[in-house]
């Protein structure tokens, strides 16, 4: 999508309706811009509805000395900072800091932890380029919105995240974040140093992922929906790498190795035996995900888990799997029933 100026004069836009007929086409980059900040969908789309507000208050103010999608990155950052101001990180286990953890362990949910969120759909089209269909744009747009890449982020300061996402993701010049951020140059270079060194230093793996849409993921995802849905838990040995991780929140834990996941699932999944889960495909963030339905004692299947998937090299090298207070509701978000139909 081109870059957009915004006709006339400042007032120009007579009333709401006019300026969101303008504004309302960049509703999903700002959402995915927001989320990279906040590292919830939930806040993400709150301090959306914030940016729009502010900048539909504001537009007397703007004058168009710059594009549309600019004007309106820059206040849906400053609305991000000012929302983020206090607010604890939203980790991922892996970022608590601890050892993995054994499988043979109980299990520890904490609650009181802001886990981080997925966010449904690939956000492929962050308006870098007047063609979000190019193949480089789409491959770099998902490595913005990859879990892990959100995960990392939650490292660094609120404002080296805005510098990090604008310089590196947006392709802001220099001087245009410093204007947008009211500080130096000098300032955010060297903000955005120290991102970088600390982005990469939290990195878990800078293998690039398979991607969802190639006939190897998707190989390996029907054998991974097959392996649960016939409970041949020991299957999924091979489709791991050596190293691969397994973390799931709101449980504290996060496991490495192929035999330490499958002990962990053996252990600690309600399944017994094959029928009694229920794998339905989705994505989230860019990445191949799946809705685990499992069967209560009563025979129905209902959501129980969302797990989210980085394949590389054809196989799973890191698996996260997320609950919710209300499952049902995580579900829906990423078009998945609240009853699966059964495969024979």
């Amino acid at each position: 999508m081109a870059e957009q100026l915004l006709p006339g004069p400042p007032g120009a836009v007579a009333d709401e309706t006019d300026f969101m007929g303008l504004a309302e086409p960049f509703r999903r980059e700002l959402l995915a811009h927001c989320y990279r900040m906040s590292g919830s969908l939930h806040d993400a789309e709150d301090l959306v509805q914030e940016t729009y507000l502010r900048a539909w208050r504001g537009y007397d103010n703007f004058g168009g000395r710059s594009s549309l999608r600019t004007w309106l990155h820059r206040i849906a950052t400053n609305v991000c900072l000012t929302a983020l101001e206090g607010r604890k990180r939203r980790p991922l286990p892996t970022g608590l800091g601890a050892p993995s953890s054994d499988p043979a362990d109980d299990l520890v949910v904490r609650q009181e932890v802001p886990w981080l969120e997925p966010i449904p759909g690939t956000y492929t089209d962050d308006g870098r380029t007047d063609d979000p269909s190019d193949p480089a744009t789409i491959v770099a747009s998902r490595d913005s919105i990859r879990l892990a890449f959100v995960a990392a982020l939650q490292h660094l300061s609120a404002r080296q995240r805005a510098v990090l996402l604008l310089r590196d993701v947006l392709q802001w010049r220099a001087a245009e974040v410093a204007t947008a951020l009211d500080t130096s140059t000098a300032a955010v270079n060297s903000l955005l140093q120290r991102a970088r060194a600390q982005l990469k230093d939290a990195q878990v793996t800078s293998d690039r992922p398979t991607e969802p849409e190639s006939a190897e993921a998707k190989a390996l995802v029907e054998r991974w929906v097959e392996g649960f849905e016939k409970y041949d838990i020991d299957s999924l040995v091979d489709m791991l790498t050596k190293d691969a991780i397994w973390e799931m929140p709101p449980f504290d834990g996060w496991y490495q190795g192929a035999d330490a996941i499958v002990t962990l699932i053996k252990l600690n999944c309600p399944a017994k035996g094959p029928g009694d889960q229920v794998m339905l495909p989705t994505t989230a963030n860019g990445q191949p995900a799946l809705g685990l339905y499992m069967r209560g004692e009563d025979g129905v299947h209902r959501p129980f888990q969302l797990q989210v998937l980085d394949i590389v090299g054809g196989k799973v090298a890191h698996a996260t799997a997320f609950f919710a207070d209300d499952t049902t509701a995580l579900f829906a978000r990423f078009g998945l029933p609240a009853f699966p139909t059964t495969r024979s």
